[in-house]
C-alpha cells in the first residue's frame, strides 16, 4: 500500500500528452545520453547523488525566460539552457529516476511535472510554482522537500508577495486578463505566509550544518519579491561552502569561485538565505 501511494504521489503528472510537452528532438537526445551517464553516479547519500546530478550540468548556458514558450503553458523541457530555477527542476527530476530506478522519459517528465507544477499538476500558467517560497512549501507537502531554515537559526519575515501582480508587463503570459486574475488570487495566498530565511552575516557560522545537495535560494529585499536566486549546495575541498548554479553573470552553469558567505557579501538585496533539504521518496 505504501509503495502504490508514493507511486501515485510521483506520477501525479502522469497522462500529458504530446501537445502539453514542448522538447526538441536534440533535447530528447541529450537526456538519453545524459541518463546513460547519470545511471554510474549515483552517490552514497541523497545529497551526493543531487550534487553529482548537478555537477553533470555544468557549461550549460545560462538563458532566461526558456519556459514562456508559444501561447499557452506546457511543460518544457530544455537541456541547451537552463536558468537558476530549470537547473534545479532539471537535477531533482534526474535524482528521482536515479532513486526509483526509472529509464524512460515519461518518467522524467513526469517527475518534472511533479517538481514544477503546484500539487504536481500542469492546469495553465498560474499553476507554475512561479515563487520559489511557494515552490519550497509545496514541494515539502509533496515529501520531495524539507525547509530546515527554521532549525539553522532563521528568522520569520512578514512580507507582501505580489511582484508578478504589481510588473505585469514583464510577464507575456499574464497579458490573459484569466492568467492576471489567477496569478492575483495565487499573491494572496502567498500574502498570508511568512517567510524564514537564514541572515547573510550567520550563514559562514551554520555552513556546516548544511549538506552538500541541499537546495538554497536567496532571500531578497527587493519590493514584492521573495527570491531572487537558487542553486545547490556544494562543500569544497577547501572546506567551505560553494554554491552550485546557473549563473547570470557568468553566463552557465558553474561553482561559485567564493563560498556563499563571501558571495552573497557582493549581492546589495540579498539578506540571506532560504535552505531546502531534499527528501526524495525512494521505492
Amino acid at each position: 500500500m505504501k509503495q502504490t501511494i508514493l507511486a501515485l504521489l510521483l506520477t501525479l503528472g502522469y497522462g500529458l500528452n504530446a501537445q502539453q510537452i514542448t522538447c526538441s528532438p536534440e533535447d530528447k537526445s541529450l537526456f538519453e545520453v545524459k541518463l546513460l551517464d547519470l545511471m554510474q553516479t549515483k552517490g552514497a547519500t541523497l545529497g551526493d547523488t543531487i550534487a553529482q546530478v548537478g555537477r553533470s550540468f555544468l557549461g550549460t548556458p545560462y538563458v532566461e525566460k526558456t519556459l514562456e514558450v508559444g501561447d499557452t503553458e506546457t511543460l518544457v523541457v530544455n537541456f541547451g539552457g537552463l536558468d537558476c530555477t530549470t537547473f534545479v527542476e532539471n537535477v531533482l527530476a534526474f535524482s528521482l529516476m536515479l532513486q526509483n530506478r526509472q529509464k524512460d522519459f515519461e518518467s522524467f517528465t513526469d517527475n518534472l511535472e511533479t517538481v514544477r507544477y503546484r500539487n504536481g499538476s500542469l492546469n495553465g500558467y498560474p499553476s507554475r510554482l512561479h515563487y520559489f517560497t511557494e515552490w519550497i512549501r509545496n514541494n515539502e507537502r509533496k515529501g520531495l522537500v524539507k525547509d530546515i531554515t527554521e532549525e539553522l537559526g532563521g528568522e520569520k519575515l512578514e512580507k507582501s508577495i505580489n511582484f508578478m501582480g504589481t510588473h505585469r508587463n514583464l510577464y507575456p503570459f499574464l497579458a490573459s486578463d484569466e492568467n492576471f486574475e489567477a496569478m492575483l488570487e495565487v499573491e494572496k495566498v502567498l500574502a498570508t505566509e511568512e517567510i524564514c530565511y537564514l541572515p547573510k552575516d550567520q550563514i559562514e557560522s551554520k555552513e556546516h550544518l548544511i549538506k552538500s545537495g541541499d537546495i538554497i535560494a536567496l532571500a531578497t529585499s527587493i519590493k514584492g519579491l521573495d527570491v531572487t536566486h537558487t542553486g545547490i549546495a556544494l562543500h569544497r575541498p577547501d572546506g567551505r561552502l560553494h554554491l552550485l548554479h546557473a549563473s547570470s553573470k557568468n553566463g552557465e552553469v558553474e561553482i561559485s569561485e567564493l563560498p556563499l558567505a563571501d558571495y552573497l557579501k557582493n549581492i546589495k538585496s540579498n539578506i540571506g538565505i532560504i535552505v531546502a533539504r531534499p527528501a526524495l521518496v525512494s521505492f
